[in-house]
């Protein structure tokens, strides 16, 4: 295939690429970005292309790699790696330091519910938020891990009805 047939057949796909990407981007912008960058790779790797096969299907599964890739990379541009001891980044509060008077009184009114409730579902509810993971509360506790879990997901049902002033 020539330059100019290859040049040709990709211009000739520019609808059924934007409508592609439009469906992988839900975004304009974002669709024609990706298209431009189809375009540039498939112009780049023209000597990849083996003459005589299907074009379209070349192109467009550059493009669906393309996106994937975007993806996979703005995925991991927004991780936050944090290798700290015990996690010093990730635990530090994102609010600037001001606590609200409400906050305070809506702190004390939720620990005040925590205490209300029965041994059996408050010690192990308050050893879940402290960090404690199931098999360590069932272990400690002398449960099995599905009671642990269990009264866990009971207590948090409790609190719900008991805070339903609280819920947003």
């Amino acid at each position: 295939m020539t330059t100019y047939e290859f040049n040709n057949n990709l211009i000739g796909m520019k609808t059924n690429l934007q409508r592609f990407a439009m469906s992988l981007t839900y975004d304009r912008d974002t669709a024609l970005d990706l298209v431009q960058d189809t375009y540039l790779k498939a112009l780049t790797f023209k000597d990849k292309f083996v003459d005589y096969t299907n074009l379209k299907a070349w192109v467009f599964t550059i493009m669906k790699n393309t996106f994937i890739n975007n993806y996979r990379r703005n995925v991991k541009e927004n991780t936050i790696m944090d290798s700290t001891r015990d996690l010093y980044y990730l635990n530090q509060p994102h609010d600037k330091g001001y606590i609200s008077p409400e906050s305070n009184y809506s702190e004390a009114e939720i620990e005040k519910a925590i205490d209300s409730l029965e041994d059996e579902f408050r010690i192990p509810f308050r050893m879940h938020i402290q960090g404690y993971k199931y098999k360590e509360i069932a272990d400690k506790l002398g449960l099995k891990i599905g009671t642990v879990k269990s009264r866990i997901f009971f207590t948090r049902q409790k609190l719900m009805l008991m805070l339903k002033d609280y819920a947003v």
